[in-house]
């Protein structure tokens, strides 16, 4: 592989109440998945950070997730596949309006939190979520958890699907994401995530908790922006990367 896609979870302030880096995170990352303001975000801060984004010449994507703002869209609701679909569509719009406001565009969506782990392994859900991509704008790509139902969704509908992995996050035998009430499942040292990336590029596979190696296309890799470690863990993943030759840029510009 000669190009990959870094991207990061921003936008994810509410209000007066700041999350992570945005700023710092937007000069190191190819691709921003920008909240849409019911897990996270607001008008206010979709704008700024659309616009900053473009400053940088970075692309975006719509990041919808459950309405959850007290669990930061981290606990699973409730909600049929239908609603799922009408939550999504909606927060695709704002994301689409917002950016446009900003000067730029969204190319892609990416499900956040309980939302995208709950499609990674129900089919509905993530059925749910492709037919909101479609009805919204057929043009839009899907980036989905590698390995997942999230993918076989989105390509039975047509979308143009790219397959992501995570610098900061453990995985399970099956290659999905380990709970983060469990232990294993955040990665918080730079430099051990960024070694474990440039592995995984490498060998083009998800690599386990156990050591099993899971193959799959990686086409952009994950960092949250929300936690304490991202910009390092950004920074190091970059310059891990770039030094083994692998050069970065987004899926979807």
């Amino acid at each position: 592989m000669t190009s990959v896609d870094l991207n990061s979870d921003l936008g994810e302030g509410y209000g007066a109440y700041a999350c992570g880096d945005d700023a710092a995170i937007l000069g190191i990352v190819t691709s921003a998945n920008v909240a849409c303001g019911l897990h996270a975000g607001d008008p206010e801060i979709m704008a700024r950070t659309f616009a900053l984004a473009k400053a940088r010449g970075v692309a975006v994507g719509a990041h919808p997730g459950f309405p959850d703002l007290w669990g930061f869209g981290r606990r699973r609701m409730p909600y049929s596949p239908a609603e799922i679909e009408r939550l999504v569509a909606y927060q695709i719009g704002a994301a689409q309006a917002l950016a446009a406001y900003a000067g730029h565009r969204i190319t892609y969506v990416k499900a956040h939190g309980a939302l995208a782990n709950v499609a990674a392994e129900e089919r509905p859900v993530a059925d749910a979520i492709a037919r909101a991509v479609r009805a919204v704008d057929r043009e839009l790509a899907l980036l989905a958890i590698a390995l997942t139902a999230q993918v076989a969704a989105g390509e039975a509908c047509g979308l143009e699907v790219h397959q992501e992995i995570f610098a900061d996050r453990g995985y399970t035998p099956t290659g999905l994401l380990i709970p983060r009430s469990q232990p294993g499942a955040m990665i918080t040292d730079s430099g051990e995530a960024a070694d474990r990336v440039l592995s995984m590029v490498e060998a083009g596979a998800i690599l386990t908790a156990d050591g099993q190696t899971l193959p799959t296309p990686i086409r952009s890799i994950c960092v949250h922006g929300d936690s304490d470690h991202a910009v390092a863990t950004a920074r190091a993943v970059r310059t891990r990367l770039e030094g083994a030759g692998v050069s970065l840029a987004p899926f979807r510009p």
